[in-house]
């Protein structure tokens, strides 16, 4: 059977100890079966990568037809925002703590990728956001989010006071320490530690989610990922926007942001037999079945 995927990156959490090995592992079966094996420069050494090629994380998308991440689920939304303007999917392998994302276990590696070249997989498309931040009417920054959107108090400690926007329409004003807009592969992060919803990941929705809110009737909403939500901070002294916690904007008074659907969505591939409620009852340690 002829193998769906001809040029395939890989990227490794490089901090990870004992992560080289499995990498290069993975690349040299790769290599012998015919694929075209790049390898991203800031995840292994020059002289430790066996000849095979290796290039910048910012080209991955121009270059290849599959990535395979190894790593936790920040490796995965590091990658998954640099990807999704090319449409290129993603493979997940664990080597974090709790991989929502990552879901082929390390020992199962070989097997399992083989099969998804084979066209053995479960292709599953999840929606990212876009959010730009505007400043007496110009924007001063922009940047795409695979979790969410967080607005959050800063060093200072004092709460944030804001108002919320839904396709131009005013829904709240709030007294709070910042406010998650998570898209449903966020759910499952820091909107859960805050009480949002768990939302399935093929549903088109985004949740707003207070964080800490003062008053007791703040709860989460969620709405179509049709809608445009706006930010407004109208009183916060230091407070800041973050994008899947690895990217951040400082904001000032008075200042917006414009959060929506970005045009492409990402495709992560999984193994044959994937189930989502599987994952969801193994991670967060529900009950099995009685009978």
């Amino acid at each position: 059977m002829q193998r769906l995927f001809k040029h395939i990156c890989l990227v490794a959490r490089h901090s990870k100890p004992g992560i080289t090995p499995a990498l290069l592992q993975l690349a040299d079966h790769l290599a012998a079966g015919g694929a075209t094996v790049l390898i991203d420069k800031d995840s292994i050494a020059a002289d430790e990568a066996g000849g095979h090629a290796l290039i910048d994380r910012n080209d991955m998308g121009k270059l290849a037809d599959l990535c395979i991440v190894l790593g936790g689920d920040g490796t995965m939304l590091s990658i998954a925002r640099l990807l999704a303007p090319y449409r290129v999917p993603l493979v997940g392998i664990n080597q974090g703590r709790l991989g929502f994302m990552t879901d082929i276990p390390l020992h199962e590696m070989l097997d399992s990728i083989d099969a998804i070249l084979l066209g053995k997989f479960v292709p599953e498309d999840r929606i990212l956001l876009q959010a730009a931040v505007i400043r007496e009417d110009a924007e001063v920054a922009s940047a795409l989010a695979f979790n969410d959107v967080v607005f959050s108090r800063g060093a200072v400690g004092s709460m944030i006071e804001f108002e919320v926007f839904i396709d131009n329409q005013f829904v709240y004003s709030q007294r709070s320490d910042g406010l998650i807009v998570s898209t449903p592969t966020g759910s499952t992060a820091y909107s859960l530690a805050s009480g949002g919803p768990i939302l399935h990941p093929t549903l088109q929705a985004i949740a707003l989610v207070p964080i800490c809110p003062q008053s007791l009737s703040n709860r989460p909403i969620a709405v179509n990922d049709s809608c445009e939500v706006e930010f407004m901070l109208t009183r916060g002294l230091d407070a800041r926007v973050h994008f899947d916690g690895q990217l951040h904007c400082d904001l000032m008074e008075m200042d917006r942001v414009l959060i929506r659907r970005y045009r492409n969505p990402l495709r992560i591939l999984h193994p044959e037999g994937y189930n989502y409620y599987d994952m969801l009852r193994h991670k967060l340690h529900w009950g099995e079945r009685l009978i």
